[in-house]
């Protein structure tokens, strides 16, 4: 997962002390008892200058809507930079009334990476 902050920023800042991070991505408009989310255990880094080049085209490819920036605006005096999560490991939410996998409670569970 590829994003772009402010190196001053909190969360920037936090990583470069702990590069364990914990991301959560849901829907937050559904009803209650609709739930759907992933949770992902990462390890997330500043994207050093001398790697830019490989990874700009996978970091804008166009999916997703986002805006491609370019190296200059993310080196030297530019205010943001790139930064990377690398995905170790994800659950996902079982809610306890899916008709399938429901036990009455919600869960996580691991994700099947070959499902």
């Amino acid at each position: 997962l590829y994003w772009v902050s402010s190196p001053g920023a909190h969360h920037s800042r936090n990583l470069r002390e702990r590069p364990e991070v914990q991301i959560v991505i849901f829907d937050s408009s559904v009803q209650v008892g609709h739930a759907e989310a992933a949770y992902l255990s990462a390890r997330a880094r500043e994207v050093p200058d001398e790697e830019l080049d490989g990874v700009l085209g996978e970091a804008f490819s166009g999916r997703g809507g986002a805006r491609a920036f370019t190296r200059d605006e993310l080196t030297g005096d530019a205010a943001l930079r790139l930064y990377v999560a690398a995905i170790v490991s994800c659950e996902v939410l079982v809610r306890g009334s899916d008709p399938v996998r429901g036990r009455g409670t919600d869960r996580r569970v691991p994700a099947d990476p070959t499902a």
